[in-house]
């Protein structure tokens, strides 16, 4: 009974969180909406039993991807206002995409066509005393979709490296830091001693 009050209050919280997400008018406020949806989550995947999802959606994206996408909000100069001018001619367009996903998701959940049976054989071979879902999920993983999970490595590996080339890349009119010539630099190079004349009827 307490499994279900604990359930309920952590989904309520994950849904005001997802709602504010989107609804928030600062998007500071959203982005610490969205981690707060982050650890509710977490938290209902560690009542599932799925703590390596659970500890992985903490690390993952609170730890890392949040904490940056939220620097980088506070770091822009974003203007609001401009924000919300297109709110309103794109919101038939963000409807219908949402409608698909939410379709998406329940013609998944409903569909009886979903293969556990590699899931199945592996809990059944290492026993129930055993088993638990961090091992299950590597034993998967890396046999049955070792495969895909190469393919989604070498994407990443080359979003990275796209990332580094277009950093690095030379532009015109831009300024580059040059380590070596700051180091090398001299008092001579940057001050100059000026002796202007006192004007004494000033003075007086």
């Amino acid at each position: 009974m307490i499994e279900k009050v604990i359930f309920y209050v952590f989904a309520a919280i994950l849904l005001l969180a997802a709602t504010l997400v989107i609804t928030a008018r600062n998007p500071v406020h959203s982005a610490l909406s969205l981690v707060l949806a982050f650890f509710t989550s977490s938290a209902l995947w560690l009542l599932a039993e799925a703590e390596f999802l659970g500890i992985a959606l903490v690390l993952v994206y609170v730890g890392a991807v949040m904490v940056l996408f939220l620097f980088v909000v506070m770091m822009l100069d974003i203007n609001v206002s401009v924000l919300r001018e297109g709110f309103a001619r794109y919101l038939p367009l963000g409807a219908l995409v949402g409608v698909v996903m939410v379709l998406q998701m329940l013609l998944v959940l409903g569909s009886a066509e979903v293969d556990l049976a590699s899931l199945t054989a592996t809990a059944a071979d290492a026993g129930a005393a055993e088993t638990n879902n961090i091992r299950m999920l590597g034993n998967v993983l890396y046999t049955v979709y070792v495969y895909p999970f190469e393919l989604a490595a070498i994407v990443l590996l080359l979003a990275i490296i796209a990332a580094i080339m277009l950093t690095h890349r030379r532009r015109g009119g831009t300024k580059h830091q040059d380590i070596s010539a700051q180091v090398r630099t001299r008092k001579e190079d940057r001050l100059r001693m000026v002796r202007m004349p006192t004007d004494r009827n000033n003075d007086s």
